[in-house]
């Protein structure tokens, strides 16, 4: 099943986008009340352009950050992106990785920040943040275990979200795949198979699948 269909027939289990990024904003909210940072953002990789947009934030101006984008190549998120690896960084601007630039833009210059790439089945989908810790609190490897599970949880929300996307995506498409994901989404709201007529109708799916 392609990519595309598979996600349509998952979109009546999958959800609203609406509901992932939610999810998405409580993981940042309750990172940056847990590590009492001053902020915390989760970024998506947009494999297409190329690009890292910001899906959720905590900060003082967390709107204004959502949706915008930098090369996925860019600073320090750039590179934990890439090189799947975790960071600790005590002083940014000390750190040749680090786009002052990209920071300015955003309007959130950082001292310190801990990042960790969220990866999901092989795939790096983005990257969590969590910016300006309190100066005297001292990382420990507890505090990174308990951000490789934001981590995690993160990761999974973001895959969703992107399914969510395709889903949708493809039930707005015209012709026969458009038609065809209308089909499965609607055979996932179905409940009850009393009559046969959901067995029928996935044997039916499946046919049209052949034609494609």
């Amino acid at each position: 099943m392609s990519d595309d269909l598979h996600a349509a027939v998952a979109a009546g289990v999958l959800g609203s986008e609406e509901q992932f990024r939610s999810l998405l904003q409580s993981i940042v909210d309750v990172a940056r009340a847990i590590f009492r940072a001053k902020a915390s953002s989760i970024l998506l990789l947009d494999e297409e352009a190329d690009e890292l947009v910001f899906e959720a934030a905590a900060d003082e101006s967390s709107e204004a950050l959502i949706g915008k984008r930098f090369p996925s190549s860019t600073g320090i998120a750039g590179f934990v992106l890439v090189s799947r690896q975790p960071l600790v960084i005590d002083d940014v601007l000390a750190d040749p990785r680090f786009s002052k630039e990209t920071a300015e833009s955003t309007g959130f210059i950082p001292k310190g920040l801990m990042a960790v790439p969220l990866l999901h089945e092989e795939r790096a989908l983005g990257v969590l943040e969590v910016l300006d810790r309190p100066q005297d609190a001292k990382f420990t490897l507890a505090e990174m275990e308990l951000l490789g599970l934001f981590a995690n949880q993160a990761a999974i929300a973001l895959d969703l979200l992107q399914r969510a996307r395709l889903a949708q995506s493809a039930l707005e498409g015209e012709g026969d795949l458009g038609v065809v994901a209308r089909v499965a989404a609607s055979l996932e709201r179905l409940r009850e198979d009393e009559d046969g007529s959901r067995e029928a109708a996935l044997r039916l799916l499946a046919e049209l699948e052949k034609l494609l």
